[in-house]
């Protein structure tokens, strides 16, 4: 991405100065401003939110968050390890209220954790699209983006964005049980044993 980044960068820059000399400075300065504006704005945004999130780890809140999305958990992820599930419920939680910055170190954690799971292939590609659609309750960093660049209604965006990943996550987590739960251990004991007792069955009406 550095990379990606760089050549777009230096691309633009080259553009801008052999065509409109006159504002490639000013336009330079102009971007490097608002970059440290926005900076400026998103450093605060975060600090509360995981000043917040802080608060919460010491007070016990995340633990009894953890609790309520367990059962959720358990089945999505189908992994029973509390140390996981309260790493996973920390991502999702981050991620619901738009601080992504906030859910990485959370989500590495789960997906170390969840590698050494027996269904680690399962569980692993639904955190990664649980976060790669990101459903957003308050899409916190979003809406600090915009007020740094003086939007008239920066939180405008609460009902397009809830809608937007509510419809992705829900699409998301669906084609991955369709197209990876049949891998797991579980399913796939209880698919054998269900063509089993049919077969067993389906034997015993021919005789």
């Amino acid at each position: 991405m550095n990379v990606i980044f760089s050549l777009l960068f230096f691309l633009s820059a080259a553009l801008l100065f052999f065509f409109d000399p006159p504002n490639f400075l000013s336009a330079l300065l102009d971007g490097a401003t608002k970059s440290a504006t926005t900076c400026i704005a998103l450093i605060a945004t975060y600090s509360v939110w995981l000043g917040l999130m802080r608060v919460w780890e010491d007070s016990g809140v995340s633990r009894a968050f953890s609790k309520l999305l367990r059962p959720v958990a358990c089945k999505l992820f189908r992994t029973d390890d509390t140390e996981t599930l309260t790493a996973i419920s920390m991502n999702l939680s981050s991620n619901l209220l738009g601080i992504g910055g906030a859910a990485t170190p959370y989500g590495i954690k789960a997906a170390k954790l969840l590698d050494k799971s027996p269904n680690a292939e399962y569980s692993s590609a639904m955190l990664f699209v649980l976060n790669a659609t990101s459903l957003q309750l308050v899409p916190t960093s979003i809406i600090a983006v915009r007020t740094a660049l003086h939007s008239v209604a920066p939180a405008d965006i609460l009902l397009p964005t809830l809608i937007t990943t509510v419809c992705s996550t829900v699409i998301g987590v669906t084609l991955t049980w369709l197209f990876l739960s049949e891998k797991t251990p579980k399913v796939r004991k209880n698919r054998v044993s269900w063509l089993g007792k049919r077969k067993n069955r389906t034997g015993a009406g021919s005789l």
